[in-house]
């Protein structure tokens, strides 16, 4: 494939990624995302069958972002495996509250809605939760070798820590305030103390 070629097919993922985290997946028409983009239909069908098969590049490319940016997060030198697990809650807190706040978590914004619509979307969803959840492990077992953690059942802290996260994020998408990020930090600080 050549660079006009690869530079339009993310040009529509990344365009679509902004659109679908403001509005959602079902209520964005293909007409409204081409306009957006500036690209005609023929050129969405060149690089996508469907919709849906759009909506699933469209999260593959999300989480291979988002991974990345964790990955970069959970290799911070010189911090312990406990500073950088804070680190990567403390920028997702941010990410929702203050005045340069951007809540555009697709897994928040999508999940409930595809989950019944598309089953190809939500194995997506899933395998990247997943990813997330065993990088988030994966640091925890980090800052168990470092001594900055106890040991104390790595799966199921990463597991409830992203679930919690996750929750904060829906409820302060709901009641417009930083209340729920607020005791999400808090229950973490609390979870992830020596």
């Amino acid at each position: 494939m050549n660079t006009k070629h690869q530079d339009t097919r993310q040009h529509l993922l990344d365009t679509g990624r902004d659109i679908l985290a403001a509005r959602g997946f079902s209520s964005v028409g293909l007409s409204a995302l081409l306009q957006q983009a500036g690209v005609p239909k023929g050129s969405f069908y060149h690089y996508f069958k469907s919709k849906e098969q759009f909506g699933q590049a469209l999260l593959e490319d999300y989480f291979q972002f988002y991974l990345a940016e964790l990955d970069q997060l959970f290799s911070q030198p010189g911090l312990s495996g406990q500073q950088q697990l804070m680190s990567y809650w403390t920028e997702w807190q941010r990410r929702y509250c203050g005045p340069n706040s951007r809540s555009d978590c697709l897994v928040v914004k999508l999940s409930a809605e595809v989950a019944d619509l598309s089953e190809p979307m939500r194995l997506t969803l899933k395998t990247g939760t997943d990813q997330v959840i065993g990088r988030i492990q994966d640091c925890i077992e980090a800052a168990i070798a470092d001594h900055s953690l106890p040991r104390q059942g790595e799966t199921l802290l990463a597991t409830c820590l992203y679930q919690l996260w996750l929750g904060a994020s829906l409820l302060t998408k709901l009641h417009r305030d930083e209340r729920h990020m607020e005791q999400a930090m808090a229950m973490t600080r609390q979870l992830l103390a020596n």
